[in-house]
């Protein structure tokens, strides 16, 4: 798979370690079960072959379910696959490590894990009344258990209303693109009109620098103007690009963060008519190579006339300067060049026997300058080229004075011939989709994108008239974000469609697969909840957590649902199920009496994801990976609360049309306890 050991391989492992261990709890679990029944039922231990007969048939009764649960799991998250762009190179090896590791962890959960049972668990097994821990956990949750299966169309009904309160903490998430990946290096790009001198420009940069080099994070400082001596590097003189290399941030001064960084730098260093952009080296590379701009957010304006869209572009620079979270923007000057023109007068050169071509090849080697001739230098070979010293080239007056030479070997002054003049024009042209295209480079200071764009196009079109044939885009970050949601509301559903057809192929009844699915709703209140609270927005990095988690909540409501359908056979083959009361009777010892697999298997994620949330915030890849992590710890406690009330009651409720006798105690909607005094005293 060509697959090299990296943040997101090891974050992919990271993030499957909890779950990866969740069949060998139950199948041990489900080990000393069966061995103390067996005690009590022949009070006497097993001889060996007992023990292992009896080992092998409580393997056999959870095996099927755990093996399904695990390929859920495993399966569910095949869709990242189909991730494209930049989100699909930097989540696929977490799809792959992620995706083997639960396969295999499938695999051996029912092959090895059985044969290691039968090997190492030998002895005398404690009884789980003799546990501190399970008695604990018994006596906490059988009250809740009871007052659920009491009460059941309020516990239904108060469920439904903590989805819909969820409805707020999803409303207020912002939207982005892609966490930032820290690579610990800032970079700063301020842009000028065109038109700057190298001596303004060399002036400014060291000012510049002198000021970078004073934030006392900054370990070096190296600025440069205008493009390197590469043809891969267009940057004109008017770009900076200045690198300053930060200390590890446990140098930083106290209370120091990278958002209040950006504000310091930006708040100290003012160029008048330059604008402001801070990124970091790497990811500045890779959007301007992928979609031309140096910005997390851009506008085209695209149109017929390069005039007419710096006009436009100029008004959307002014109107998006002093809007809200607007770090700083820049309208590049499409038309803004400053080029020296030589028109040749066709009767002049003419009168001295001269062609435009004989003209223009003195303008070309003698002011620009023309390879003449290739020098051998050993091995090394060099071109010759020949023009003016700079002293006959360096103003306007000295360029009228060079001379063309005549057929008659006469030699005429240029401005004889040609005239000479400075002239405007664009400096680059740029065309997108058959149509001229002026960029506005918009640097903000919010993560929410998604949100910024729509109230800032709103803004926009509300003051400012376009004129037919003219329209905007916004580019940038926002281009993957608008591309990733649409491949996203494709990846999703498949994600569910995959989890059910396996639920199905696993419970064999439609029923308990949609019983089984409820936990991806139960799931996201606590997701959604948690993204809320720490200020995360919604990204690909988050998409990919919930991807994981509907997953993971599946596999906890196959295995609440197992322990469930278990307790109802153990009271069908004893014929014990005929009134509501063995029901719920049925339904508490399948729910409150195993209650220590389930919290086990919990605990196992929890604490598989939770060191991720501990890594320090600048560190390398911890905000993507934090990002993924966090709807799965929030999501997979709600879904495991949830489960523990709401499985037992949506059970109880299927279930019940199954009983010859379905009479029973009619319990008020609304618990008592919960009725103020004063309404009771009115009744």
């Amino acid at each position: 798979m060509h697959v090299t050991s990296n943040i997101m391989s090891l974050g992919g492992i990271a993030i499957a370690i909890g779950a990866m261990v969740d069949s060998a709890i139950i199948m041990i679990e489900n080990a000393h079960k069966q061995l103390e029944h067996f005690r009590e039922t022949h009070r006497r231990e097993p001889n060996n072959l007992e023990r292992v007969e009896v080992i092998i048939a409580g393997a056999k009764g959870v095996g099927r379910a755990l093996f399904f649960a695990l390929l859920v799991i495993t399966v569910s998250f095949v869709p990242v696959f189909s991730l494209t762009a930049q989100e699909g190179r930097l989540f696929r090896p977490l799809a792959f490590t992620k995706t083997f590791a639960m396969f295999f962890a499938s695999f051996l959960g029912v092959t090895l894990v059985p044969v290691l049972i039968t090997l190492l668990i030998r002895g005398k097994i404690t009884p789980e009344i003799k546990n501190p821990v399970n008695r604990f956990l018994i006596r906490a949750y059988q009250p809740f258990a009871d007052f659920a299966l009491r009460y059941r169309w309020f516990t239904l009904g108060a469920a439904l209303v903590v989805l819909l309160l969820t409805i707020f903490p999803y409303k207020k998430l912002g939207s982005e693109f892609m966490p930032p990946l820290n690579e610990g290096t800032l970079l700063y790009m301020p842009t000028a009109v065109p038109g700057m001198s190298i001596t303004e420009a060399t002036k400014i940069l060291q000012i510049q620098d002198r000021q970078l080099k004073k934030i006392p994070e900054a370990v070096t400082v190296f600025g440069k103007a205008g493009q390197a001596e590469t043809p891969t590097d267009p940057a004109p003189l008017s770009m900076f690009e200045t690198i300053i290399p930060l200390k590890p941030p446990n140098e930083w001064r106290k209370g120091m963060t990278w958002e209040k960084l950006l504000a310091e730098v930006n708040a100290n260093i003012k160029t008048p008519g330059m604008a402001n952009i801070f990124w970091m080296p790497i990811q500045t590379r890779t959007e301007m190579l992928t979609t031309g701009f140096r910005s997390i957010l851009g506008v085209k304006v695209f149109g017929p006339d390069l005039a007419e869209i710096q006009k436009l572009a100029v008004e959307i620079e002014k109107e998006l300067a002093e809007f809200p979270n607007t770090r700083s923007v820049f309208a590049e000057r499409t038309v803004g060049g400053y080029f020296l023109d030589f028109t040749v007068n066709r009767e002049a050169a003419a009168r001295y026997g001269l062609k435009v071509g004989d003209v223009n090849d003195i303008v070309e080697s003698a002011i620009g300058g023309k390879n003449i001739t290739t020098t051998v230098e050993g091995r090394e070979r060099y071109p010759v080229n020949t023009r003016y010293a700079r002293d006959f080239r360096e103003d306007l007056d000295a360029l009228k004075r060079v001379l063309v030479p005549t057929p008659t070997g006469a030699q005429v002054p240029i401005s004889m011939l040609a005239d000479i003049h400075y002239k405007t024009g664009p400096p680059s042209v740029r065309s997108e989709n058959g149509k001229l295209v002026g960029f506005v480079f918009v640097d903000v200071t919010t993560s929410d994108i998604d949100g910024y764009v729509r109230k800032a196009s709103q803004h926009l079109s509300q003051r400012i008239q376009y004129p037919p044939g003219y329209y905007v885009e916004w580019a940038g970050q926002f281009q993957y974000l608008q591309a990733a949601k649409e491949r996203l509301k494709v990846v999703v559903p498949f994600t569910l469609l995959i989890i059910f057809v396996l639920l199905y192929f696993s419970t064999r009844s439609v029923i308990r697969t949609f019983i089984v699915l409820l936990t991806v709703p139960f799931s996201l209140v606590g997701a959604f909840w948690l993204l809320y609270l720490l200020g995360y927005n919604m990204s690909v990095a988050v998409w990919v957590g919930l991807i994981a988690l509907a997953g993971v909540g599946a596999e906890t409501g196959v295995v609440m649902l197992l322990y469930l359908d278990h307790a109802w056979d153990k009271f069908k083959a004893e014929q014990r199920m005929n009134t509501v009361k063995d029901l719920h009777d049925a339904v508490m010892e399948g729910a409150v009496q195993r209650i220590r697999p389930k919290i086990m298997t919990v605990c196992a994620i929890l604490f598989g994801l939770l060191p991720i949330m501990w890594s320090p915030a600048l560190q390398a890849g911890a905000d993507v990976m934090k990002r993924i992590a966090t709807p799965m710890i929030g999501g997979i406690i709600t879904s495991a609360i949830l489960e523990l009330l709401i499985f037992p009651v949506i059970y109880v409720v299927w279930r019940k049309r199954e009983l010859p006798d379905q009479t029973e105690e009619e319990a008020p909607l609304i618990p008592p306890a919960l009725i103020p005094a004063k309404l009771k005293a009115k009744r």
